[in-house]
């Protein structure tokens, strides 16, 4: 059955046009007739969907389109007149991704409005082709569109959310700079085999009220392995905020479900200097990951560039939150000022209703540059839905210069690693030292003389040279101790925090080591 045969069989409504004169004036064409919809249609539909076998897009996309390059693919334009709600008062407007480069799969892009969905046709008019080389009068007339972009009225030529390729999507703060993604979903990542992406395939945007400062998304998601349905009510600002409502639908047995996925860069920074061949002196999008666990412990866990692809599961029960964040935000520690790394959002998860016991993920996966992203966090539930089940999840994302949910306690601020031992003494073994900085909570107001410890586990070597002592530049502490690895490279896990009078001062800092093979441990 046709996609569309299918929807008309579902809901039959009167064949009219949602779309104004004036948005057909602009080149706004609908395609087919309304269709009565809600949220709870799109989840009988992605369950429906998942009751049968999954179905690859029907035909490829046109060579010419698929063969575009990154600066042909980025010369294409989507003309502004042509926008939807271009013709209305409202505080936003849609304007469509073409097809092509990496975004080869065609997406339906429906508008909404008093309970029917109105579905948008192609139309080469458009799109300013530029020095693509695509000739758009040659291109099938129902090529479809890749995605879309949401600008704001008072800033239109400035994405705020844009939604392409697979179930990815991004949005910006208040500093209107892009940086890390989402996803709808991660199916089998970092596992010994090929990862598998759900893709968006149906878009339905409400049309909002003239004053909403709130646009509401739904989507359709299907792959081989599941089919869902996706909510999304966003509300830009400095801080971006999405209310997120999926229903999910296996059809068959997930070995590792990944909700909520968030998917950054990481090349070289303070903690991680092994590709440090660049004249900035750091290169990434996020530089850690922080969680509020379920029992209200707040971790850090900084990200880093490894030789090997590394994987870390962090155990929790009913999470509070986690997130990817770019702590630091000073100029002087990027100097970029091209892409402004010191500007690039963070992104908080925040899960509504219980999401019971399960672990947040960590993928780091080397990189040679940038251009890669090769982060990726996300919920993994310890209870997978089974083929035939129905789960339904809820979660707030935040895209901001910092998170709405903030520790009480001192907070990381930087980690630095470098070679061990005592200055102006001969080493005679070789030692690995790290040096990690807190700010904030009490640490500003803690009393001279004030026994401070720095409490240290490791999972294998030996520990020494432990300091903990205040460090004026960060109003804060400075914790350093070095470490003495065994004879194996195999990883090792450390764990710190601050303490004084039995009581925890900061935040808790975990990191992941690999020492280097014996050959390479010089003490010098």
């Amino acid at each position: 059955m046709q996609r569309r045969t299918l929807l008309g069989a579902a809901c039959a409504v009167p064949a009219l046009s949602l779309l104004s004169p004036a948005a057909r004036a602009a080149g706004l064409v609908p395609l087919g007739e309304p269709l009565a919809f809600d949220y709870a249609w799109l989840k009988g539909r992605a369950r429906a969907l998942a009751a049968a076998p999954y179905r690859p897009p029907a035909a490829p996309v046109p060579e010419a389109v698929a063969a575009l390059d990154f600066d042909r693919y980025q010369a294409i334009r989507f003309r502004a007149d042509h926008a939807l709600w271009n013709d209305r008062r409202l505080q936003f407007q849609i304007r469509l991704f073409h097809l092509g480069m990496y975004f080869r799969r065609r997406v339906h892009m429906f508008e909404v409005a008093d309970g029917r969905a109105q579905e948008l046709a192609y139309d080469p008019a458009m799109f300013d082709y530029g020095t693509s080389g695509l000739d758009g009068a040659s291109l099938p007339a129902d090529l479809g569109f890749a995605g879309f972009r949401l600008s704001t009225a008072d800033a239109l030529e400035q994405d705020m959310v844009a939604f392409l390729g697979a179930s990815y999507f991004r949005a910006v703060g208040g500093s209107r700079q892009y940086g890390l993604s989402a996803r709808g979903l991660a199916v089998d990542t970092a596992l010994p085999r090929a990862e598998e992406f759900p893709d968006f395939t149906e878009f339905y945007i409400e049309r909002p009220a003239p004053a909403s400062r709130t646009v509401v998304v739904h989507a359709l998601l299907d792959s081989p392995s599941i089919a869902g349905a996706y909510r999304f009510a966003i509300t830009p600002g400095d801080t971006t905020a999405m209310e997120v409502d999926a229903a999910l639908y296996p059809r068959k047995d997930i070995e590792r479900l990944g909700l909520a996925p968030l998917t950054s860069m990481y090349q070289t920074g303070e903690n991680d200097r092994r590709l440090a061949n660049d004249w900035r002196p750091e290169i990434h999008d996020s530089d850690g990951l922080s969680i509020l666990t379920g029992a209200g412990e707040w971790i850090w866990r900084p990200l880093s560039n490894p030789t090997a692809l590394r994987f870390n599961a962090f155990a929790d029960d009913s999470p509070a939150g986690f997130g990817l964040l770019q702590r630091d935000r000073n100029f002087e520690n990027y100097q970029d000022d091209g892409v402004f790394y010191d500007r690039r959002p963070s992104l908080w998860v925040e899960p509504r209703g219980d999401w019971g016991r399960g672990t947040v993920d960590l993928v780091e996966i080397p990189t040679l540059d940038e251009t890669f992203d090769n982060i990726v966090a996300f919920w993994e539930p310890a209870a997978k839905p089974r083929p035939g089940d129905e789960m339904l999840v809820g979660y707030r994302l935040s895209w901001g210069a910092e998170p709405p949910a903030q520790p009480l306690l001192a907070r990381c601020v930087a980690s630095r690693t470098g070679l061990g031992g005592i200055v102006g003494r001969e080493r005679k073994y070789f030692s690995w030292r790290f040096a990690i900085d807190f700010s904030g909570g009490n640490l500003s107001r803690i009393p001279a003389g004030t026994a401070v410890e720095a409490v240290i586990t490791v999972s294998r070597g030996n520990v020494e040279i432990v300091s903990a002592r205040p460090l004026a530049s960060v109003q804060g502490y400075r914790a350093m101790f070095d470490l003495v690895p065994d004879e194996t490279t195999e990883p090792v896990g450390l764990r710190l925090f601050l303490r004084a009078g039995g009581e925890a001062l900061t935040e808790t800092w975990l990191y992941e080591w690999n020492p280097p093979p014996l050959a390479q441990r010089s003490p010098v």
